[in-house]
Parts: structure tokens; C-alpha cells; sequence
């Protein structure tokens, strides 16, 4: 693959075989930040899950402390004084039966969908849609409830989802590079404490193998969690 003449400067300058402390990767990647808009900071975690057992898989959402820099488009499927409770918190659109069928048919401009519970018998079948995305909405991630009102607040806020992928890691923003240091550590630190809680009880070796910081445009970096 090809990469970029600051991508290849910055990889020739990291060590691949050491593990950073968190402040010092995150200055790092910000001062080798050039790019002509906002990056993301992402963080990989490499997971020692076994992702076809539902006992070892990992999913839910989280409030970073300092937010992820962007405000999430939330729609919802809900009737009547939910939909309109969903609306007045921030949703971009909020629906029944007819709104399920425009995303079936190809809407999906939003980032994060959340359904009260009897809609679930007909959200369900955007399941091949949706899944795929990421933007199933599950009970597990907090995006299947009857308060809507506050989770559209938390989600256009930018609460994040998570979940583990087929090889049993997990990727998701921490920020961008205009954060400040402290600002990117304490969701880093904060991310990494509530992921380090979620141990499965089937886990008997390593839980947390690897984590990877990176940006938009740069190499990872290791990072030491210890």
C-alpha cells in the first residue's frame, strides 16, 4: 500500500517494539499531525476473546469524559409521545412502521439508531441492514429503551457503541487532534479502565493483549496501560 511521505517519516521515527506511555504517544501523533482536517485518534484493542462464544463477546456503550468531538445524527423508532419526546431531545427523525421502511429501502444517514421496545418486532427485520453497520439497536448498548429522551441527550452528545469484531478486537474513537493532551489521555485512560471492568468470567489467560493508538493519517503506536 502506498502511504504518504509524513506517514513514512513518522513510521521511521516510532519504535515498533516499545510501549508507550499514553501522553507520550498522543504528542506524538498530534504534533506529527498535518493533515488538512480534524483527524480522529482511534484506539485498537487486540482481545484475548474467543468471538464465536456469546460469553466472551464484548458490546455496550460509554460516555467518554471529553466527548469524541462531534455530534452524533440519532434517529428513532418510536409512535406517538415517544417519538415526539425523542424529537424534542435531538433526534434528526423519529418514526414508526413508515420509518422503518425508508431505511429498508436505503436510508441510512444517521449514526446511531435507537428503538423503543415494542418497535423491535418490526426493527428487526433491518437486522441485515443495520447489522452489518454496527447500528442494530440492542438492549445491550443502551440503544433499546423507553427513555428515549435521554438516550438520544446521551447519544447526540457523542456516546459511543462498541463492539468486538470476528477476530476479537475493538476499535473506536477517542477524540480528534485538536483535543488537548489531557483531554485525549482522560478518554483514553477512562476508555481503557471501563473496557479492563468488562473481563469475561470465561477469560482464563491475557484479557487486554495489545492496545494501538493512531490517527486518521498515521501508523499505530503501542501503547503501556500497566
Amino acid at each position: 500500500m502506498k502511504r504518504s511521505k509524513r506517514y513514512r517519516a513518522l513510521f521511521e521515527k516510532i519504535d515498533r517494539n516499545k510501549f508507550y506511555p499514553v501522553t507520550e504517544a498522543i504528542t506524538i501523533l498530534k504534533e506529527a499531525g498535518s493533515a488538512k482536517f480534524d483527524e480522529t485518534f482511534e484506539i485498537v484493542f487486540k482481545l484475548g476473546i474467543d468471538p464465536r462464544h456469546s460469553d466472551q463477546q464484548l458490546r455496550g456503550s460509554y460516555s467518554l469524559p471529553k466527548g469524541i468531538g462531534k455530534s452524533m445524527r440519532v434517529l428513532v423508532f418510536a409512535e406517538g409521545e415517544k417519538a415526539e419526546a425523542a424529537k424534542a431531545a435531538g433526534a434528526m427523525e423519529a418514526g414508526g412502521q413508515d420509518l422503518v421502511k425508508k431505511v429498508e429501502d436505503g436510508f441510512l444517514d444517521f449514526d446511531v439508531a435507537i428503538a423503543v421496545p415494542e418497535m423491535m418486532r418490526f426493527v428487526g427485520r433491518l437486522g441485515r441492514t443495520l447489522g452489518p453497520k454496527g447500528m442494530m439497536p440492542s438492549p445491550k448498548s443502551g440503544t433499546v429503551t423507553n427513555d428515549v429522551a435521554q438516550a438520544v441527550s446521551e447519544f447526540a452528545a457523542g456516546k459511543i457503541e462498541y463492539r468486538n469484531d470476528n477476530s476479537g478486537n475493538l476499535h473506536i474513537a477517542v477524540g480528534k487532534v485538536s483535543f488537548s493532551i489531557e483531554d485525549l489521555e482522560a478518554n483514553v485512560t477512562a476508555f481503557h479502565g471501563h473496557i479492563r471492568a468488562l473481563r469475561p468470567a470465561a477469560i482464563k489467560g491475557r484479557f487486554i493483549e495489545k492496545v494501538v493508538l493512531s490517527s486518521t493519517m498515521s501508523p499505530g503506536l503501542k501503547l503501556d496501560l500497566n
